[in-house]
Parts: structure tokens; sequence; C-alpha cells
């Protein structure tokens, strides 16, 4: 067997506590009157956390005139596509439309559509004191528009930056993430002053509950588990976890 161990050595948050935890940091945020920027992929997560913030919305957590931007060209094409496959979305979404609620089409979120139309917002943002949630990708910062926004964003400490998905080693991302007092965007160091938070209860990538869950539920276990896809210290802890349990585990 051959599985992965991207989070190795930890657990997820579950739902409820993601969603007290992002409530939590917007609103510490929006007290600094600052933009909270998501780098976010434009698959899943992005519609992920439409759907938490627009729950929080409804909750009234939120004030209801926050914007809430998503700028990304695909995560509006992904974001469309779902909304025209409500059928097949889940209960609980569907419980929302059945209240004439609409959580990736709710009054506040705004999509950007054109590059002309991103770039006045970001110079928007970095010249007022207008608080904002910005949704965009990518969801490592190696790429896409929130990198204009961090440029301009990150050197004022009335931002955050909140990551929400696995941050790989090398990638601009991780390197604020790991809190580097500087970082190189487009040939320009700028400087990292905004506060950085990660969540990883909205990350696809299985715990370490959910990978050991999946090689034990297994009928006949396998001569041998291979652990790839993961950083030196994941796999080591899975590794570990596994050799207690009695499997035959290979790094």
């Amino acid at each position: 067997m051959f599985i992965e161990s991207t989070y190795g050595n930890k657990v997820h948050e579950d739902v409820e506590s993601r969603s007290r935890r992002l409530l939590s940091i917007i609103e510490h945020a929006l007290q600094d009157g600052g933009v909270i920027v998501i780098p976010a992929f434009s698959v899943g997560r992005t519609q992920e956390l439409l759907f938490d913030i627009e729950q929080l919305i409804h909750e009234h957590a939120l004030q209801d005139s926050l914007p809430i931007i998503l700028d990304s060209p695909l995560a509006k094409k992904v974001t469309n596509t779902y909304r025209q496959f409500k059928k097949l979305w889940g209960a609980e979404a569907k419980e929302r439309l059945e209240h004439h609620r609409h959580p990736l089409a709710f009054d506040q979120c705004i999509m950007v559509e054109s590059h002309t139309d991103h770039l006045k917002l970001v110079n928007r943002l970095a010249s007022t004191a207008e608080a904002a949630i910005v949704v965009a990708a990518s969801g490592m910062c190696e790429g896409g528009r929130v990198v204009n926004y961090l440029e301009v964003l990150l050197p004022d400490k009335r931002n955050d930056v909140l990551f929400a998905g696995y941050q790989a080693e090398g990638t601009l991302g991780r390197r604020i993430q790991d809190g580097a007092d500087s970082v190189l965007i487009e040939g320009k160091r700028v400087k990292v002053k905004a506060q950085v938070h990660t969540m990883s209860g909205y990350s696809a990538h299985a715990d370490m509950n959910d990978l050991i869950q999946f090689v034990t539920a297994i009928p006949t276990p396998s001569k041998e588990v291979h652990l790839i896809h993961g950083e030196e210290d994941s796999k080591k802890a899975l590794y570990q976890q596994l050799i207690n349990l009695g499997y035959n585990c290979v790094l």
C-alpha cells in the first residue's frame, strides 16, 4: 500500500471548531480595520470558505455590510458550476436554499471580473482603511491574483493573512507562514507586518486519525505500507503510529 502523509502528524479541526476559529480571526482583524487575505485553491476550498462565511453572516456574527471579495477567474467559474448543480448539494446546503439563503451567492459576495477591476481593487484596499475579506488564488501564493494583494497589504499591521490550506516547503505561502520578516514578491523585498494565521480544518488532505483509520479498515492488512507525499516530520510521526499498531511500514 502507498499512502500519503501530508498531515501524518496533525489532527484537523472539526467543522464547529473551524467555524468558531474563523469567526475569532475575522473579528480580531475587523477590530483593526484591515483586510483579511485568504489564499485559497479555486476548487473546493474557496466554496467551503464562502459556505462558512455565509453562515457567520446569517448568524449575525459578521456585519452585513462587510464585503466578501472573490478574486479568482477560475474560482468564479467553479463556484458558478457549483450553483448550477444545487440538486447534488448536501442536506445542510439544501436546507439553506429552502430558507431562501444562497450560500454561494449571498449579497455581500463580490466577484471580481476583469484584471483591470482587480488592479483597481488592490490599489483601493492599499490606500484606504476599508475592512474586507479577500479570497483569492493561488492557495500557496506562487501565482495568481493573491500575489498582488500580498505585495501591498503585507507591510500593514492592520491586515491579516489566513492560510486555510497546506503550504508546501519552498513556496511564498510557506515563507510567510513560517514567520519571515520579509519576503521576495515579483523581485521586490516586501516586509511582513500583517498578522498571519493558519487553519487546517479546510484541507482536502486526510489528517493522522483519518489515515490510520483508512489503513486499519482494510480487512486484509497490506504486507507493507509505504509513506509518500509528506515532509519528514509528518512521515516519521505516521510511521511510528503504524509501527505501534503492528504494520510493516516503509519511509
